[in-house]
């Protein structure tokens, strides 16, 4: 009897996935005359045309999952703790511009599920979470599993909704739709009771939704506009500073169109990668805090500046006063009013969509019968290729150590031109990733940038790769960051999504190791990796390639190697220079001018 039955058992083990849906659909089904919210739910997803659908089940959404078992056009892909659910979603809608959607249980669901919901509203990206909730008369009374996550999303996402009725639902999931993807972009949460993903009610999913109080505005100022093209064209030192607002309203065409009739230098923020092509020689760099030399130089003594799609943050100007300290006209375009003159006075704003607004930029320059006065922009170009001879990104490289920055040149070289995905966590990686990989398209470097979220990168990586099979898709990290979620290796081998993993490992939580050597007096309080597991036996323990890198000659044969392997996810070990740091650096309360370039400047 133990014999058979173990083999029993051993046989239930081996049954793929697909055969127990088979083995469990051949029992009679009970037809119902209406939906329960459950499938109206899936319908909702399904008439939005959601592919894919990242989560994890639990109590509160049991009933929606029964609904997922029984259709097929959504792939659910079941990750191993909710905050990978939402990045992997992020992920998605951050590389192909569409709503990204997850599913997570009440209680620990949502609250694992906060920091990626946080991650997404920083960096306005589109979303819908779906979230499960106790039963409608149980709210309140501290049932099992139970939190508020109305009241505890409600800073952290453009719009929330309680669905206490099923006959809401189609509507609700219509708005939350439309309210994620228009005007700027951010996450949607909707909260649904468990007996309200019970109950049934007849299904009609609205055409079209109108909100009496949202309604974004998508078409700029016609006056304003002519004002802006009036100060452009009459500039001696004019700049264009664009931020991430430009890759998610797909208006990179329109900025090259416009530097390209215009002459003028730009800059990208660095969300806004990609918007400008980084081989252009009127690309100036990434300005801000770890920007080049040339690019934050530009931003403090132009005397125009077309800000476009950007927030002036505090990790781009520095300090506020510093940056008023020079007399400029600012022209900013925004589709947020409430971005508009947040932390920087604005003489000419434009509230509408960056891509209209653009459009009706060019019209209106090519129109137009004054000329950009090209003496004085001579001049201008002279300055600024007088910072660009500074060349703030050049290194010591080695040949006994491997330099992070070179790994990522190596893996630039080795990749340009080709179909790639570029993913990061944050810190030092994140910022070399950003420096010396030259992104020339839009939507390829995909960052946490507004919250600075460690562990991303390989939830992020995994969405754009189920997204976009053919590509390659590597996840530039650090040893600190892949430990966030690196349980995520168990969700690639089993959706078969084989990214490339880099982890410029230099057994530092590196950015803290950088600060505290440069502002707290080489105090590394609690900065050093002191216990690192073997990440090569890691990989394979989850059934993937590990390779581990010690030498500076290794590291170019170990990447050709990684890209080879097209159907494997590769995890690459990279021992690096645990001293480097990243250079230019603007301290925290110091102007965007007053940048460190080196060791030698501290």
């Amino acid at each position: 009897m133990v014999f058979r039955q173990r083999n029993s058992q051993r046989f239930e083990m081996d049954m793929s996935a697909a055969e127990v849906k088979r083995a469990a659909s051949a029992q009679p089904q009970t037809p119902s005359v209406d939906p329960n919210g459950s499938e109206i739910l899936v319908r909702c997803l399904q008439a939005e045309n959601v592919r894919y659908l990242w989560g994890y089940p639990g109590g509160a959404v049991l009933y929606i999952y029964d609904a997922l078992y029984k259709q097929d056009t959504i792939e659910h892909v079941l990750v191993r703790h909710e905050q990978a659910a939402i990045h992997a979603a992020d992920g998605y809608a951050r590389a192909t511009g569409e709503v990204g959607v997850a599913l997570v249980t009440s209680g620990p669901g949502v609250t694992n599920a906060v920091t990626g919901i946080a991650t997404a509203y920083m960096d306005s990206i589109p979303m819908v979470i779906v979230t499960g909730q106790v039963p409608t008369p149980a709210i309140g009374l501290d049932a099992f599993q139970e939190c508020d996550t109305v009241g505890i999303t409600r800073p952290i996402v453009k719009h929330n909704f309680l669905v206490k009725d099923v006959r809401d639902l189609a509507m609700t999931m219509k708005k939350a739709f439309h309210i994620a993807r228009t005007g700027r972009p951010g996450p949607v949460v909707v909260d649904i009771p468990k007996d309200v993903s019970l109950k049934t009610a007849t299904f009609q999913y609205p055409d079209r939704v109108e909100m009496r109080s949202y309604n974004p505005v998508r078409k700029g100022h016609a006056g304003q506009i002519r004002k802006a093209v009036q100060l452009l064209l009459s500039a001696k030192r004019p700049y264009i500073y664009t931020g991430g607002g430009v890759i998610l309203g797909d208006a990179a065409k329109e900025l090259r169109e416009l530097v390209d009739l215009l002459g003028y230098p730009c800059t990208n923020t660095l969300m806004g990668l990609g918007a400008m092509p980084a081989t252009d020689p009127r690309f100036l760099g990434m300005l801000g805090m770890h920007g080049t030399y040339e690019a934050n130089m530009s931003m403090q003594h132009c005397d125009v500046l077309l800000a476009v799609g950007a927030r002036f943050d505090d990790r781009v100007i520095g300090n506020p006063k510093h940056f008023a300290s020079v007399e400029r006209k600012i022209v900013h375009v925004d589709i947020d009013p409430s971005s508009i003159s947040k932390r920087v006075k604005v003489d000419i704003p434009i509230v509408g969509d960056v891509k209209d607004v653009l459009q009706e930029v060019i019209a209106q320059v090519r129109e137009a019968t004054l000329r950009p006065d090209a003496e004085a922009l001579q001049g201008w170009w002279r300055q600024i290729d007088e910072w660009r001879a500074r060349k703030c990104l050049s290194y010591r490289d080695s040949a006994e150590v491997i330099k992070p920055q070179m790994v990522v040149e190596t893996l630039h070289r080795l990749t340009r031109g080709s179909d790639v995905y570029i993913t990061s966590d944050v810190g030092q990686h994140q910022m070399w990733a950003a420096q010396y990989y030259g992104f020339d398209e839009p939507r390829r470097w995909i960052n946490s940038g507004g919250l600075g979220t460690m562990g991303v990168g390989l939830p992020y990586a995994m969405g754009i790769k189920l997204a976009k099979p053919e590509s390659d898709v590597f996840c530039i990290t650090g040893e600190g960051s892949i430990q966030m979620c690196i349980q995520e290796l168990s969700t690639c081998l089993q959706y078969k999504t084989p990214v490339k993993i880099i982890s410029l490992n230099n057994r530092y939580l590196g950015m803290v190791r950088q600060w505290q050597q440069i502002d707290y007096g080489g105090r590394y309080s609690h900065s050093y990796m002191d216990a690192l597991p073997d990440f090569v036996k890691l990989a394979e323990a989850y059934g993937h390639v590990g390779l581990k890198i010690e030498k500076p000659a290794d590291v170019e044969p170990a990447l050709r190697e990684a890209i080879r392997l097209k159907d494997r996810t590769v995890f690459l070990d990279v021992r690096t220079d645990p001293t480097e740091n990243v250079w230019p650096m603007v301290q925290a309360g110091k102007g965007i001018s007053e940048m460190l370039l080196g060791s030698e400047d501290l």
